[in-house]
C-alpha cells in the first residue's frame, strides 16, 4: 500500500479491502495498523469509545529520538483533533460560536470578494495553474481573515501548513520530515503568541479576539488557544484547497455534469457534496485502541492503531449506488469526508461555502473553462488527497 499507484488511484485498493474482509492488518503504517474500509464499520469505529483520538503522533520513533520531538507532541496533544471527551467537548463548545451557521453566513460577502479578487488577477490571461493561483491562497486568505492575521504572512502560512501536512499524511515519514514539521508548527504558534498581547490591548471582531474574551472556568489557556489557532489554519487550508482542486477536476472531467450545473445553479450544494464524496479531501482518520477487544473475530490490542478510510467508505456500494459514477444529483445521505459524530469537522460548513462560491463564480466568469492536462498530478499524501497542479484554460473574453 501507499506507493505511487495507490496515490494515483486508491479506489481499487479500497474495493479490495471492502470486499475481502471487514478488518485488515498492515505493516505499512507506523508500527502497523488495522484498516477499516466499509461505510457502516467506519461509522461504528468513529463512535466507539474504545477507539481514542488521543494519540502520540511520533510514538513510532525510538525513545532516544523522542526528546527532539517534544515540542511537536506538546502542541498537537492540545489540538482538539487529538482529544477525546470531555476535553474535546469543552474546546469544541468554545469554538462553536465562530463556526455557527449564522457566523459562516456573515462571511459570504467577504468570501465572494476574495474569490473575485483572485480571479481578477488571471481573468484576461486565458489560462492559469488553478492550485497555485487560486486553491492554495484562497482558503488561507479566508481563515487568516477569520483569525485576524496579516495577509503579508500568506506564503509563510502556506509553507508552515504544507510542512505539517507532509508529515501528518505520510505513514513512513522520515525523521527529517518530522523535524521540519515541528519547526514550522513552532513558527506558526510563535506568530500567534506574538499576536495575543496586541489582541488583548485592542480586540477586534476576529476569532482570536473572540476567544480571548471568553470568561469563566471554561476559558482557553494560552497553550490551548495557540494550539487551536494553528490547527484551524492548517486544517482550513488543507481540506478546502483539496476540495477546490478535486471538485473542479471532477466537474471538468464530466462535461455532462458541468453543463448540468451551469444550467441549473440550484444544484450547487448537491454538487459540492458529491465532490467531497467522489474524491474526499480527507481520506482517513486515525484512532488508538484504549483496551483489548475483539471485533469481527480479530483481536484488537491495547495501543494498536485503527485507520478508518473515509475515502473507501464514500465508495461503498452498500451505501452509495454505482459509487464510481460522479453524479451531482445524488441524494443518498452525507458522505464521511468531514468525519462523523463528535469529531465531525467544525469547519465543514465553511469549506462547503467556500467551494460553492468559488465554483459558482468560475462558472459565471469562465463558463468555457477546460483542462489543459488530462492526467491528474496528485500530491504524495495518503491522508489528504489533493492535486499538485491543475492547469486550466478559457476564453479570456468570457472572464471579464
Amino acid at each position: 500500500m501507499f506507493d505511487a499507484n495507490f496515490i494515483a488511484n486508491p479506489y481499487p485498493v479500497y474495493s479490495h479491502l471492502r470486499t475481502t474482509a471487514p478488518l485488515h492488518w498492515t505493516d505499512s503504517w507506523r508500527r502497523g495498523a488495522w484498516l477499516v474500509a466499509r461505510y457502516d464499520d467506519v461509522v461504528t469505529a468513529l463512535h466507539d469509545s474504545r477507539l481514542s483520538s488521543q494519540r502520540r503522533l511520533t510514538a513510532a520513533f525510538p525513545s532516544d529520538i523522542q526528546p527532539q520531538l517534544a515540542l511537536l507532541e506538546a502542541t498537537t496533544s492540545r489540538m482538539m483533533l487529538f482529544l477525546d471527551p470531555p476535553a474535546h467537548t469543552r474546546l469544541r463548545k468554545l469554538l462553536h460560536r465562530a463556526f455557527s451557521p449564522q457566523a459562516v453566513q456573515r462571511l459570504v460577502p467577504r468570501v465572494r470578494h476574495l474569490v473575485n479578487t483572485l480571479l481578477d488577477q488571471v481573468a484576461t490571461q486565458g489560462e492559469m495553474e488553478f492550485m497555485a493561483r487560486f486553491a492554495h491562497p484562497f482558503p488561507v486568505l479566508v481563515i487568516a481573515e477569520m483569525l485576524g492575521v496579516s495577509n503579508e504572512y500568506q506564503a509563510d502560512f502556506q509553507r508552515w501548513s504544507d510542512d505539517f501536512v507532509h508529515f501528518f499524511g505520510n505513514p513512513q515519514a522520515a525523521l527529517e520530515t518530522i523535524l521540519q514539521a515541528q519547526a514550522s508548527l513552532s513558527a506558526l504558534t510563535d506568530y500567534f503568541q506574538a499576536l495575543l498581547p496586541e489582541r488583548r490591548r485592542r480586540p477586534g471582531h476576529d476569532l482570536v479576539s473572540l476567544l480571548l474574551q471568553i470568561d469563566g472556568d471554561d476559558e482557553f489557556t494560552e497553550a490551548e488557544l495557540l494550539a487551536q489557532c494553528a490547527l484551524l489554519l492548517i486544517a482550513g487550508h488543507e481540506t478546502t484547497r483539496n476540495l477546490l482542486g478535486n471538485g473542479l477536476l471532477a466537474l471538468l472531467e464530466h462535461p455532462d455534469q458541468w453543463s448540468m450545473l451551469k444550467h441549473n445553479p440550484s444544484l450547487m450544494r448537491s454538487a459540492v457534496r458529491e465532490c467531497t464524496r467522489y474524491n474526499s479531501p480527507v481520506q482517513l482518520a486515525g484512532r488508538t485502541a484504549t483496551q483489548d477487544f475483539v471485533w469481527y473475530g480479530r483481536q484488537i490490542a491495547h495501543g494498536q492503531s485503527v485507520i478508518v478510510f473515509l475515502g473507501a467508505a464514500n465508495h461503498d456500494p452498500n451505501k452509495f449506488s454505482n459509487p464510481e459514477r460522479f453524479d451531482i444529483t445524488r441524494d443518498e445521505g452525507q458522505p464521511l469526508s468531514f468525519g462523523h459524530g463528535a469529531h465531525f469537522c467544525i469547519g465543514a460548513m465553511l469549506a462547503q461555502l467556500e467551494a460553492e462560491i468559488a465554483f459558482a463564480t468560475v462558472i459565471k466568469r469562465m463558463p468555457d473553462v477546460k483542462l489543459i492536462d488530462d492526467t491528474p498530478h496528485w500530491c504524495p499524501n495518503v491522508s489528504f488527497r489533493g492535486l499538485a497542479t491543475l492547469p486550466l484554460a478559457w476564453c479570456s473574453r468570457a472572464a471579464t
